[in-house]
């Protein structure tokens, strides 16, 4: 018998909180979210040792909840946000969104509250830089009523508002399968906190927002000036990262499998590179996905999904944030939608989603490329890692 199938038994045996285990300087906390359709419960929380590199599979806490995609920590660490990605045909077919508070001492998540995020399959949620608001993208896998984005007020105890302003986006309907509507995958705050970026799969563009709460409770999110950034017709746009010094933005765009490479100032992004994850291969190749950057900023490190299941390594130009190619490495599994770098930088965590497994990769800080693997964790359909870390 293979080791995974042991894994939903060990999961059934451990709902709730368990002891906590002695932790040392190098162990951390790792959030594991999930789809449910399978046998994972929903939210497990697991003790990792960057030392060895190894996650150990009793989980110290799970938290049952449907689809539990994506998570959001706060800045500090006492409240996580979980979208519930949810919609038509499934157990729960209600889009939502769960707040959760953090024990500062155990880390153990307790429910705040659930509202719904009044749209199919939110996918992506961020803070804005004042932790005041939530910004909830729900993708909708169905033409009607496809993608929009949400906002939702947060309270200074964590507690989630209902939905106060939501926007929704004109298709390209390039692609007639995935583009006759908006599909919005990912919003995210500017540097400053004074704009959000909303990056729509369905519309071929990235829409730009001012953020004002104070202006208007109601409608904090007004359009800028210029209230989009086009991009390549079908490419679909998905996941947007500012470089820690706030001048430059990279952009993954998953149809294209590409990489866009921005100067940003002041709500303007300026497209300065544009680089391809799969030249010359077929269309089943191209799913570009997550992408990531070393906390010293010098290396970028994005995930292609489709047949090619890949994780790249860039170096990343320290005055234009432009991109060189250092390596291309199997993620030696299906589908890795979202990985993770932990805090010591010394390994790289994959969440397979398809092949229903994590997989710990070394990583040479020095050079940033990726080693050999010390470990794959059989886990059901993992999608978003997240590490907590003693304040």
């Amino acid at each position: 018998m293979k080791m995974r199938n042991f894994w939903p038994l060990l999961m059934a045996g451990s709902v709730g909180a368990m002891g906590v285990q002695a932790a040392t300087v190098d162990d951390y906390q790792l959030l594991v979210g999930s789809y449910t359709a399978g046998q994972s419960q929903g939210i497990y929380r697991l003790d990792f040792n960057s030392a060895t590199g190894q996650i150990n599979p009793k989980p110290l806490q799970v938290v049952k909840s449907e689809n539990p995609s994506w998570l959001t920590i706060s800045k500090d660490q006492q409240h996580l946000f979980v979208v519930n990605e949810n919609g038509p045909g499934q157990t729960d077919p209600v889009g939502k969104v769960s707040s959760y508070a953090i024990n500062p001492k155990t880390f153990e998540l307790k429910l705040i509250n659930q509202v719904q995020s009044l749209g199919n399959e939110p996918t992506h949620s961020s803070l804005s830089g004042d932790a005041s608001h939530l910004f909830v993208s729900n993708y909708s896998v169905l033409e009607d009523p496809g993608g929009t984005l949400a906002v939702l007020p947060v309270g200074a105890d964590g507690k989630l508002n209902t939905v106060v302003q939501m926007s929704s986006h004109p298709s390209s309907r390039v692609n007639p399968e995935r583009q006759v509507s908006a599909h919005v995958h990912s919003t995210i705050s500017s540097p400053d906190g004074k704009y959000v970026f909303s990056n729509d799969l369905g519309a071929d563009k990235i829409f730009v927002y001012r953020f004002n709460p104070k202006a208007n409770p109601l409608l904090p999110l007004t359009p800028a000036t210029p209230a989009s950034v086009a991009l390549p017709a079908g490419s679909g746009p998905r996941h947007l990262l500012f470089s820690a010094d706030g001048k430059h933005a990279w952009l993954t765009m998953e149809m294209s499998a590409q990489v866009a490479v921005f100067d940003y100032q002041d709500g303007t992004l300026k497209q300065t590179q544009m680089v391809d994850l799969a030249a010359g291969q077929p269309v089943s190749d191209k799913a570009g996905a997550a992408l990531h950057a070393s906390k010293d900023g010098k290396f970028l490190y994005v995930s292609n999904r489709g047949t090619a299941n890949q994780m790249l390594v860039f170096a990343i130009d320290p005055a234009t944030a432009q991109l060189k190619e250092l390596q291309r490495r199997s993620v030696e599994g299906d589908h890795p939608r979202e990985f993770s770098l932990d805090p010591s930088g010394k390994f790289l965590l994959i969440a397979n989603q398809k092949s229903n497994e994590i997989v710990v990769v070394e990583r040479d800080a020095k050079t940033g490329l990726l080693g050999k693997t010390v470990q794959k964790l059989p886990m059901d359909a993992p999608s978003d890692l997240k590490f907590l870390t003693r304040q």
